[in-house]
């Protein structure tokens, strides 16, 4: 997680979800792992791993008076037709129906708290997300081979995004 609030504000955040202690549910926490390892990031973006709070933050920041340019999601998730380990950047409709209430170990954020950001902000709402190969009924840590193989192209994809939120005038 991260340490105060002061994250909130700037201008671009990465939000990596998911639960690892639940195989491809853990790819959240492992691209926002290799960016803050392998990348340097801008001042102007924080990348977080916040586990399955993204509810919470995402409450917050429609609450908070300064907000953020850019949200970038990252999680895992399974999509009709999906190869395990691609890569997809998908638009908050496309957002599973049955992820709108649900509180399983898989929590994505509610479409209706992302479309009220996305609607009634001017906020640039991002969903990544990796197509899962395993998420388990039961505790078991540690991502697929092809989750796992799509964790630096995420992050070089996010790399690519995040060069073109705007910075704050220093």
């Amino acid at each position: 997680m991260f340490d105060s609030d002061s994250h909130l504000v700037k201008p671009c955040l990465v939000f990596g979800c998911g639960n690892p202690l639940f195989g491809d549910d853990g790819f959240g926490a492992q691209v926002i792992e290799h960016l803050t390892t392998h990348h340097e990031m801008p001042r102007h973006v924080a990348c977080l791993d916040i586990g399955t709070a993204i509810r919470d933050l995402l409450f917050d920041i429609l609450l908070y008076p300064k907000k953020p340019e850019q949200i970038i999601i990252v999680d895992a998730m399974t999509l009709a037709g999906g190869v395990p380990g691609q890569i997809y950047e998908i638009d908050v409709d496309q957002i599973q129906p049955e992820k709108i209430s649900d509180f399983s170990l898989h929590q994505f954020p509610t479409t209706n708290m992302l479309k009220e950001i996305k609607e009634g902000t001017n906020i640039e709402v991002r969903v990544l997300v990796a197509q899962t190969a395993d998420v388990p009924d039961e505790v078991r840590p540690g991502l697929s081979p092809a989750v796992a193989a799509a964790v630096p192209v995420m992050c070089r994809r996010i790399m690519e995004i995040v060069a073109h939120c705007p910075q704050p005038a220093t």
